[in-house]
């Protein structure tokens, strides 16, 4: 989720579409926050991993 977020922003940002670049940002950050509660040990989703 990380990944494809940072390639829409990017894709977005070069190419000026707002709406991929908004999208990707989103992404990004949902899959940050993913990132840190699986590696701080919470269960996410009922899940030790949320991939």
């Amino acid at each position: 989720m990380i990944i494809l977020g940072l390639i829409l922003a990017i894709v977005g940002f070069v190419f000026g579409i707002t709406i991929l670049w908004t999208i990707g940002l989103v992404l990004l950050v949902i899959g940050v926050i993913l990132w840190i509660l699986g590696a701080a040990g919470h269960a996410v989703g009922g899940r030790a991993h949320y991939y």
